[in-house]
């Protein structure tokens, strides 16, 4: 079959070069052009050296005029410019996302939360906000793939299929999540210059961390109810990586087995998510590199609460790993291409 012919616009930023690794290794794909815009004109080898022997095309400025001669654009760029793109799509295009720019509902929510206005609202009823194990046969509906943030797929993998079936208390929920310094893109670095970042965890985003808004609009699609949650984001000192831990009220005569099988049965068969053994630790290092999320279910010295552990590489199956397995579902590929 032809291949498709893809643009990744934001190639340089870590999650992009991400996305390129994969994209090159994808035997239906042909990158045709890779966006930049202080890059112009160097090659990606410039900001990875792996990629000095691999046939790229230099970097170039983006322009509408190269979309007549694509099928599908990668968007890993600052919040707001996906929405520029997204206004000059022709019919045959396709928008995989990986910025935040469609992943709420509603533009005064955006607003809200990312203090832009959206300058694309009548394209977000042409969106879907997917993570491919809860939503993929909605796709094929879709001309604007919105990926998920990584820290809101280690929270919604696991806790999406416990609110569908009833089975916790939506009262207090706790997450504490940390993430590699990647996760904040390639700014981080200057932006804690004084912080030790190499050596140091710290917190932040306390109380209103964008990502609060995505997880609960993904809470209020699922149920009637009022989950109630609080969530707290910390940069630690590793490269790439997220480990969630969520503390969880039980309901009444709900037993924590009961938890645990219902996960093994949502996910038993999906390709990239998996549940562990009952009561068995996780760490990052079993996931970086790979686009799988392991998902343990824990006891709690309190028999009324349970402890759900959640490990994914936020710069593939949080990132441009989802966005491929996006892109094969959207053009009935195995999931699993070029993600192997």
């Amino acid at each position: 079959m032809n291949k498709i012919n893809v643009l990744v616009a934001g190639s340089t930023g870590y999650i992009g070069i991400e996305l390129v690794k994969i994209l090159i290794n994808h035997k239906y794909v042909n990158i045709k052009y890779l966006c930049g815009s202080t890059s112009v004109g160097k090659s990606l080898s410039n900001y990875d050296k792996s990629l000095k022997k691999k046939h790229l095309p230099k970097i170039i400025k983006f322009n509408k005029k190269l979309l007549s001669k694509v099928d599908v654009i990668f968007t890993a760029l600052p919040n707001g410019e996906a929405q520029k793109i997204s206004n000059l799509l022709l019919p045959k295009n396709y928008l995989i996302d990986l910025s935040a720019d469609f992943r709420l509902r509603k533009a005064s929510d955006y607003l809200k939360w990312y203090k832009i206005k959206h300058n694309a609202k009548n394209n977000i009823k042409k969106s879907i906000y997917s993570i491919p194990e809860l939503n993929s046969k909605k796709l094929n509906n879709f001309k604007i793939i919105s990926c998920p943030g990584c820290y809101p797929t280690s929270i919604l993998l696991p806790l999406i299929p416990l609110i569908k079936k009833n089975l916790i208390n939506l009262k207090n929920i706790i997450i504490d999540s940390k993430s590699g310094y990647s996760g904040a893109g390639r700014g981080v670095h200057k932006k804690y210059a004084k912080k030790n970042l190499y050596e140091s965890i710290s917190a932040y985003g306390l109380g209103m961390h964008r990502h609060n808004s995505e997880i609960q609009q993904e809470f209020d699609l699922v149920t009637q109810k009022k989950v109630s949650f609080s969530f707290t984001p910390h940069l630690s000192p590793m490269f790439r990586g997220i480990l969630s831990t969520i503390y969880l009220d039980l309901l009444p005569k709900k037993k924590i087995k009961i938890i645990h099988r219902e996960l093994i049965k949502f996910y038993k068969k999906t390709s990239f998510v998996k549940v562990l053994k009952f009561n068995e630790l996780l760490s990052t290092n079993d996931v970086i590199n790979t686009n799988k999320c392991h998902i343990s279910v824990c006891r709690s010295k309190d028999k009324k609460k349970i402890i759900i552990l959640s490990s994914l590489d936020n710069l593939i199956k949080g990132g441009s790993g989802q966005a491929i397995q996006n892109f094969n579902l959207l053009f009935g590929f195995n999931e699993k291409t070029g993600l192997h």
